[in-house]
């Protein structure tokens, strides 16, 4: 988008670059009227803005993100001049509080706040602060004033005003009396912009499209973006690019420099040996071509791990160079690095270099996924002089640093780890759980997925305490239009609750996709084009679809069952057969087929409008696990599969005792016996014996979000594996897993059966009684998946009660995943 940028710009010379605007079908906001007005609203229909003679460049950027978002959404071209026009027509005066005594003296006034009792003083001078007020007495007409304490103040202030401008095809009000002087609480508040394969939309967007989108996040109040260098842990070419990594790099630094904003690069240290010093000149000077060709950098992070693998002593001076060749093309650029992946050695290690040598090359530390030791413990360990900058990830829902809490298995198994995710609630709990120990944030993220949760981290960054409905009321009144504005925020929120407990109770799923298809009935044809209306409507029909497609295929499992119970009447082969046909009656006659043609449909619409690449086979999507859950909404969500390849195996047997036998086993699977207890172990409903928090006290989410207290349920999947294997409880690096039972006998003798499932088959796990006795050493879990089976000493319930726990092998590093366990048969002998 190369409009003018010079000011004023003539009308006849954007008019060919407006109409391209108007059409991308990715950024159009709703344009369709709203109904009723009070006397203190503000017509700027008419308006012209008048801004100083001499504009920053970033502070030209500003007005014409003005100009231009205001076109799009109403047709209406704002004028802009450079001196105060005669006659009674609105204004909105834009600039810096630094040209106003000279130029608009009158502007000084500031106008009175409800909120501030001395606006003109409490906010002077703060970085990024603006101040904006309505004067009806100066003027003959009213004048909205936007005064930024800086440029980036002015950029920030242009912004909350198109936030609060009710906008619709040939009208712009302001409603109310509006009057507001703020400044923002962090200093640092970004979000990861990675153009490469593995995101599930960015690598293919256009200079366009990033401009765009980098306009939105400044709108509610991001000041940086994060790049990430061509030579990454990806790909390195995907179809989809428009342009070559390096080249878009280049382009996105610019487009940040242009805005005001800061430019960061996450660059991964992925060589092998960096105690060569051969393979560190190499880095140096690959680095070093990467930074000499940006034209702004503000600062570089470069994790521990995650990837990357090398020992602090050797990272460290590995940075401390590379600093300095940083240094050569941007002398106050800033480093910064993280500890994750580090195991217990490791840390300490770096611990002590931070405490013991003080680097004074290095500017802070970071605290991102996969960090062993907690937010706070880190705060504690690293000297007070070095900042801790947040690197929150707001992009996945399982198998990731925030999980959804208690998510159900038929969500995991379809939507998987980078679903279309809105999660303002909790990203609020997380926001807040951190605030007290950073210097601000950059967000992870892969993909426009996400875009809800980076609005929710803008905004609180700059107000810690804002309200998640008015965030959200903002949001869906400048995304998608102030007719929709509450309609909308209702729905966002209505998405989070369809992740809240049991799926196949959850009736507000269906409630919530009648919401929507409310809002798509009597949606406007530029509604249907924006991307951000169809996020929403693909996860309110792919949640319905999933609802009906649960509950149907469970009572088939059910009706199958049923055909195996007579198996002694009508014979084995006979049962088998039975049982096999109703099972596969999934895959011949689909439940609620108009949802799922619905969800495909609009699959479609995101990748035309966003490049959202929901498919392997249809759009290219880098792997299934890369967002594309389009290929995993039909995985079955019974046992169908196990059970298939059970059948198969009791056939082969040629004794109808023993298939008899094996048709028993599969129904009596869960029933431990007389006396005996069960535990589906990674579902909520049947884990009774489960310990919410082992040997730490009661932690609620707002507290615990990373799970590091508190036993988290996790996911993992294979096609053969049963249901009960894909979930399982996990304590995450030293944190024990923790099962008690009261009421036993105390004179019985039990044996325990154990699945151990999860996503990590390397971590070696040990099970302990009464945390004295050990039931099994350090063992490798069993690969493929079995039950295991184990003897209970007899003086650890002689009590009536038994502990047990499960610990992981302690210091590890990486993701923390491993002490994870599927299922638990407490059995009488």
């Amino acid at each position: 988008m190369n409009a003018c940028r010079d000011w004023p710009c003539a009308r006849k010379d954007r008019s060919s670059k407006v109409a391209l605007l108007l059409l991308l079908p990715g950024f159009l906001a709703a344009a369709s009227g709203i109904s009723g007005s009070t006397p203190s609203d503000v017509d700027l229909s008419l308006a012209i803005v008048v801004i100083p003679p001499a504009l920053s460049g970033p502070e030209q950027q500003a007005v014409r993100m003005l100009v231009e978002e205001v076109e799009k959404r109403t047709m209406i071209h704002l004028k802009v001049l450079t001196e105060f026009p005669a006659g009674p027509t609105p204004l909105i005066v834009v600039g810096p509080a630094s040209q106003l005594p000279t130029w608009c003296p009158w502007c000084l006034g500031g106008g009175k706040d409800s909120n501030h009792a001395d606006t003109k003083t409490q906010f002077a001078g703060r970085a990024e602060g603006y101040r904006i007020w309505v004067d009806k007495a100066s003027r003959a007409a009213p004048t909205v004033l936007i005064v930024g304490n800086d440029a980036r103040g002015v950029l920030f202030g242009v912004g909350r005003l198109l936030r609060e401008l009710q906008m619709t095809r040939g009208k712009v009000v302001l409603p109310g009396e509006l009057s507001i002087a703020t400044a923002p609480k962090f200093p640092l508040r970004g979000h990861q912009l990675g153009y490469r394969p593995k995101t599930n939309s960015y690598d293919g967007w256009t200079p366009a499209l990033w401009e765009q989108y980098i306009r939105d996040l400044a709108a509610f109040g991001t000041n940086a973006i994060e790049l990430i260098p061509p030579r990454s842990d990806d790909a390195p070419d995907s179809p989809h690019f428009p342009l070559p990594p390096m080249e878009m790099m280049i382009r996105m630094s610019k487009l940040a420099h242009d805005y005001g904003l800061d430019v960061w690069i996450w660059y991964p240290a992925l060589d092998a040996d960096y105690s060569n010093p051969a393979t560190v000149e190499s880095a140096v000077k690959q680095w070093g071509e990467v930074f000499d060709r940006l034209p702004r950098i503000d600062a570089v992070f470069v994790p521990g791990g995650d990837p990357g693998h090398t020992e602090p002593k050797f990272l460290m001076a590995l940075l401390e160079k590379q600093t300095r060749s940083l240094h050569r093309s941007h002398p106050t650029a800033q480093m910064w690095v993280s500890p994750q992946g580090f195991n217990r050695q490791w840390m300490e290690e770096f611990c002590a270099i931070l405490q013991n040598q003080k680097p004074a090359w290095l500017n802070g530390v970071v605290y991102g996924p996969q960090v062993s030791v907690s937010l706070p413990q880190l705060r504690a360990a690293v000297p007070q002089h070095y900042p801790i900058r947040l690197y929150p990830d707001i992009t996945h829902s399982l198998r990731c640093q925030y999980p959804v809490p208690a998510w159900d298995l038929a969500y995991a198994l379809t939507e998987a780890r980078e679903v279309i995710n809105p999660r303002p609630i909790d990203e609020a709990a997380i926001f807040r759980a951190c605030a007290g120990y950073m210097n601000g944030f950059i967000a992870y993220s892969e993909g426009c997925n996400d875009d809800v949760n980076k609005i929710v981290w803008s905004s609180l960054g700059w107000d810690p305490e804002k309200r998640v409905d008015d965030i959200l009321q903002e949001y869906s009144r400048y995304f998608i239009g102030a007719n929709r504005r509450d309609d909308f925020t209702a729905g966002l929120l209505a998405l989070e609750r369809n992740w809240r407990g049991p799926l196949a109770t959850n009736e507000s799923v269906y409630r919530t996709l009648e919401h929507f298809q409310k809002l798509e009935k009597t949606a406007t044809p530029q509604e249907r084009l924006n991307w951000r209306f169809q996020q929403a409507l693909y996860r309110a029909y792919y949640d319905a679809y999933e609802r009906s497609r649960l509950i149907y295929e469970t009572d088939l499992e059910r009706k199958a069952e049923e055909k195996l119970r007579a198996a002694s009447q009508i014979g084995t082969l006979a049962a088998l057969d039975q049982a096999e046909a109703i099972l596969k009656t999934a895959n011949r006659q689909r439940v609620s087929a108009d949802w799922h043609a619905r969800v495909f449909e609009l699959a479609e619409a995101l990748f035309q409008s966003i490049r959202m690449q929901l498919s392997v086979e249809r759009y290219q999507a880098i792997s299934v696990g890369r967002g594309a859950n389009l290929d995993t909404i039909d995985v079955p969500l019974n046992n169908r599969v196990w059970l298939l390849n059970r059948f198969s195996r009791l056939r082969a047997l040629v004794s109808e005792n023993e298939r008899l036998a094996g048709i028993e086993e599969i129904l009596r699977w869960t029933d431990p016996g007389p006396g005996g207890f069960y535990d589906d172990l990674g579902n909520p409903l049947r884990q009774p014996h489960l310990l919410s928090v082992p040997a730490v006290g009661e932690a609620s989410y707002e507290q615990d979000p990373e799970f590091r207290s508190s036993p988290l349920i996790g996911f993992a999947h294979r096609p053969e594996w049963r249901l009960s294997w894909c979930d399982h409880a996990d304590a995450l690096f030293d944190a024990p897993l923790t099962m008690r039972y009261t009421g036993l006998d105390p004179k019985a003798h039990y044996k325990l059966r154990i699945v151990y499932a999860g996503d990590n088959f390397s971590t070696r796990v040990r099970l302990l009684a009464d945390d004295r006795l050990e039931i099994h050493p350090l063992i490798k879990k069993p690969d493929p998946v079995r039950p295991l089976e184990f003897v209970i000493p007899a003086d650890t319930t002689g009590d009536g009660e038994l502990v047990l726990t499960w610990y992981q092998e302690p210091g590890k590093g990486g993701s923390g995943r491993g002490c994870q366990v599927a299922e638990v048969w407490l059995i009488r002998q």
